[in-house]
């Protein structure tokens, strides 16, 4: 039983780490070390916070499931002294395109999906040009289509919501830069941070997001996981798109409504994807490049774009396979990695809270079993392959 609990980062990940363990147990103590309580730089508030069942493996899609039922109860889950947080969900659904290249993979997936309990539509091209009038069909043989439990919310929101009831559970943030860890043998015994103090700990948990490399070498560990750059651009158009959902392109190229604009980016090409690049600049040649040469011939309406924002976060990009991972490392008993989700955290964070206060709790998982998601298949080479990465 671990009575003091130090948490490496105050995202998504972390506060609802804090969140699940305080509801849990209420005798645990839970301090949360958290390098900028603004969140200006966090993915938690830069990402385009999305949650959706679309993906190629049983996990994912039951950690989604479990997303969409804890936030669509956020208000009564997340209550402080009467307050009832809100953040803005629209389930306005998911939709892939695919080619006829594609269209095996996704059927596929489709009935994975459909047999976990995701409410996904499969849709021929005819079905697709009568749903989406605006969308050219041209090119496409298939979509895959979230009627509900799929769509976009307000990420910052979230991670407010959940910091101030973990807060409210009794759980302590400490706004601090972590400086390093004291190993000792197959144990950590403390944290310390850049102004000096140090806390005390019998189980730490790194769930530093994009700094978390850094964290894990402070033990000896190396963590595949890496800050990869991610540019959003917000755009007006004239035109009029009825029932739009966030489209995922087969290029990957993805867009959503934001009220009356939208939002829209790619990932780079793997060739042009370095690590650490600085969040003050963003990709414009990615933009003029690639995203609206494909937006303009996906939606004849969007010949007209024009950018009105932009700016980049951090993908914690976990470069074995995209999937993030979650439990101890077996060389230290008392360490919990929360990291490498590669752009899916804040629709993950919910069942990753938790599962890791289960496994603090309990030494197991108790609900959904994330094991799949371990450290050893790291060590062991063994990636997880998931086909719906965006």
């Amino acid at each position: 039983m671990s009575s003091k609990v130090v948490i490496v980062g105050g995202g998504v990940i972390g506060s609802s780490i804090a969140y699940f363990l305080r509801l849990s147990d209420p005798t645990v103590s839970v301090t949360v070390i958290e390098r900028d309580p603004t969140y200006a730089r966090s993915s938690s508030a830069l990402s385009a916070a999305s949650i959706r069942q679309q993906f190629s493996t049983p996990l994912s899609i039951q950690m989604s499931l479990f997303g969409i039922e804890f936030l669509r109860s956020i208000g009564e889950r997340l209550e402080v002294d009467g307050t009832r947080p809100s953040i803005d969900l629209h389930e306005g659904g998911y939709l892939f395109l695919a080619t006829p290249a594609g269209v095996a993979t996704l059927r596929e997936n489709h009935a994975l999906q459909k047999s976990l309990g995701a409410d996904i539509s499969l849709l021929d091209k005819h079905a697709l040009q009568t749903r989406f009038p605006w969308l050219n069909t041209e090119d496409l043989a298939a979509g895959a289509y979230g009627e509900s439990g799929e769509g976009w919310f307000d990420g910052y929101g979230l991670v407010q919501a959940l910091r101030k009831k973990a807060q409210a559970l009794g759980a302590r943030y400490i706004a601090a830069d972590v400086t390093a860890l004291q190993r000792d043998g197959r144990r950590i015994t403390q944290v310390q941070t850049a102004n000096g103090e140090t806390y005390a700990c019998d189980m730490v948990v790194n769930a530093a997001g994009a700094w978390a490399r850094k964290v894990a070498q402070m033990i000896g560990v190396d963590l595949p996981v890496y800050a990869r750059r991610r540019s959003i651009f917000n755009v007006t158009s004239p035109g009029r798109l009825e029932h739009c959902p966030l489209l995922i392109d087969p290029s990957g190229v993805y867009f959503r409504p934001e009220g009356n604009s939208f939002i829209c980016g790619t990932s780079p090409s793997a060739d042009n994807d370095p690590d650490d690049l600085p969040l003050d600049e963003v990709d414009h040649a990615l933009f003029d490049d690639v995203i609206w040469p494909t937006l303009a011939n996906r939606v004849p309406q969007f010949e007209a774009l024009r950018v009105q924002n932009c700016w980049s976060g951090y993908y914690e990009y976990n470069v074995l396979d995209q999937n993030a991972i979650i439990g101890p490392h077996p060389d230290i008993d008392n360490c919990i990695f929360a990291n490498g989700f590669s752009g899916h955290g804040l629709q993950q964070g919910p069942a990753t809270g938790r599962g890791i206060s289960e496994l603090i709790l309990h030494g197991r998982y108790t609900t959904l079993d994330l094991g799949a998601l371990s450290f050893m298949r790291v060590l062991e080479n063994r990636p997880i392959v998931e086909k719906n990465v965006v």
